[in-house]
């Protein structure tokens, strides 16, 4: 195996998050006398980070004081409730052991607000990942490179040995940025038509079929 370091992005790659993401976001739209939307209506909404989330979320022409306070209470209720229903994909596990035995270095990089990207890696993945980054000030977010480029710089990382992994067009683009490999999965929050569209080279429909993609890289 050439590849050295694998880059995850966290919500529907690693993670299964949809209804949490759904949950908080509801209680932050009824919190703030606003309709709530339905778990296909936030799947579609995801992968460009919690502020634009919300942008998309709330009514069209809701000012942006409102908005503020929808994300306010947001990020409030899915510090609290992030791990209510988020588990782990089946054979995600396996694959990121088996990676790590072969040698290979792991971190995640998210748009998701970078206390939860923290917390979560934690909680799901223990020492398995050496690095963690999340959506914070002074860094652009994903299709931006610069959250791959850190965890590249954490890992000691060079670009011909990295791939990144997600499951949306976002991810494809982060890829391509950042100037490594880029490999989708179609087993998120996003179609295998919508990644091919975004000019996906590589997908895979299950862990064990992207851990087999990635021997061959």
């Amino acid at each position: 195996m050439r590849i050295r370091a694998v880059i995850w992005d966290l919500d529907g790659t690693l993670l299964d998050t949809l209804d949490d993401l759904a949950a908080s976001t509801n209680a932050a739209l009824l919190q703030n006398g606003l309709p709530e939307r339905t778990r296909d209506e936030v799947r579609a909404f995801v992968g460009n980070g919690v502020r634009r989330l919300i942008e998309r979320a709330v009514p069209q022409g809701t000012d942006e004081q409102t908005i503020g306070r929808v994300y306010d209470a947001f990020v409030v209720h899915y510090g609290a409730h992030s791990r209510d229903h988020t588990r782990p994909y089946a054979g995600v596990t396996q694959m990121l052991d088996a990676l790590a035995e072969r040698g290979v270095r792991l971190a995640i990089v998210s748009n998701k607000i970078d206390f939860a990207v923290k917390e979560l890696s934690r909680a799901y993945f223990g020492e398995r990942m050496s690095s963690a980054v999340g959506d914070a000030p002074g860094r652009r977010r994903k299709p931006a490179p610069d959250s791959v480029l850190e965890a590249m710089r954490q890992l000691g990382a060079a670009p011909e040995e990295t791939v990144y992994v997600g499951d949306s067009d976002v991810d494809v683009e982060t890829a391509k940025n950042a100037g490594v490999t880029g490999c989708a999965v179609s087993w998120g929050f996003r179609s295998e038509r919508c990644l091919r569209d975004a000019g996906a080279e590589h997908i895979a429909a299950t862990p064990q079929e992207l851990l087999r993609l990635l021997e061959t890289l």
